[in-house]
Formats: structure tokens, sequence, C-alpha cells
């Protein structure tokens, strides 16, 4: 491929990628590897009123401010979602998700599927939704128990709450079903790079097929 149509081709829309799954689906892993793979791919980062935790850095972790902060970027409509967590609140700001976009950038969220319908109803054009499945439910638990992480009490309640979560696959554009990990990445990239090809997000095909009906 010539370098001015390589060129030609970076000048797209970004995408913004939403992972979701029940814990232990795998979610994480498959994350941290796309991240890995993709240079101008980033992890959108979530703004909280929580206070920062041991070693989280502002702007990194979380963007960290107070409730009075984050109730007026609310009724500014500054963030593309929210939601409140147990006494805090959690949001993406719309900003720099708009600028990686405009910049041809994608950006992965790692939220839930009620994140995800207000992502939808704040951007559809821009957004891709993968929802990822175990094989089984018993290799989920299995999973969950694999990671020492934690007591049995809360892993029963993360079994019961994957029952809900993963009632809502058929609102996702995307079903990975995640038995084996590296099948699992394979279909990723496919979906991402798929995704990546639309039409609408290819803002140099108009300028280029003018010039080749022309003859340039």
């Amino acid at each position: 491929m010539s370098e001015k149509l390589n060129a030609l081709k970076e000048n797209r829309r970004g995408l913004m990628i939403v992972l979701s799954s029940p814990s232990g689906a795998g979610k994480t892993t498959l994350t941290r590897r796309l991240l890995a793979e993709n240079e101008n791919m980033t992890m959108s980062v979530s703004a909280t009123t929580r206070a920062p935790r041991p070693g989280e850095t502002d702007g990194k972790d979380y963007y960290f401010m107070s409730k009075t902060q984050f109730s007026d970027m609310v009724a500014k409509d500054d963030f593309l979602e929210h939601a409140k967590v147990f006494d805090n609140f959690y949001g993406t700001p719309r900003g720099p998700v708009e600028t990686a976009l405009e910049n041809g950038g994608d950006v992965v969220f790692d939220i839930d599927w009620q994140g995800a319908q207000q992502l939808a109803e704040a951007a559809a054009n821009d957004l891709v939704k993968i929802f990822i499945l175990p094989p089984n439910m018993q290799e989920l638990e299995s999973r969950l128990r694999s990671r020492a992480q934690d007591s049995d009490t809360v892993i029963a309640k993360r079994m019961s709450k994957a029952e809900t979560e993963i009632s809502h696959w058929p609102e996702y554009d995307y079903v990975i079903v995640n038995e084996d990990v590296e099948t699992a990445m394979s279909e990723l990239r496919a979906i991402v790079a798929a995704e990546r090809m639309q039409r609408r997000r290819q803002f140099w095909l108009s300028g280029f097929v003018k010039t080749l009906i022309s003859g340039g």
C-alpha cells in the first residue's frame, strides 16, 4: 500500500467500543490485550466523587471531583453517561472522548448494560457494543474462584448478578463466547477491524473516489 493511500485511510472517525460481561467472563483480559495491540486506542477514564485510593492518579485512574463539580457537569450535559453507585457518582466526561474520536482514536469502555444504554442514547453512531459470555455458568464460577479474590458470599452475589447481566445480551451488536481466549481475541480483532472499515467512518473516501473517477 502506498504511503499516500495509507495516510488517507488514517483520516477516519474513531470508535467507542463498549465491552460488557458478567464478572469472570474474561473481559479484563481481552480489553488489556486489545489496548496493547492498538497504539491509537485508549481506555475511557471515568469521573468519580469518591476519594482516591492509595496509588490512584487523577486523570489516569479517574477524574476525581466533588459532588458539586459533578452536579455542574451533569447540568451542562458534559457526561456521555453517569450513575450513582452506593454513595458516590460515576460518569464518562464527554470532552476527552469527543476529542479522541475526532482525531481518529478509538476509546474502550468497561461499563455495564445500563451505561451502554446511556451511551447508545448519547452517541449511537459512534458506538460498537460487544458482550462477552462465558461458555457455561460452571466455568464462570470456576474462574471467579480461581482468582482467589472473593469470599464464597461475594462469589454467590456475583453469580446471582451474572444472570441479570447476561439477560441483556440482545441489546449488544456483537456477542463473543469466551471459551478459549485466543479464539475470543481473534473474534474481537475482527469486529474492530470491520467496524473501522464502515463507509460512514471513512472521511477520506468521498474525495478519493472523485479523484479516482477524474483519473487523478
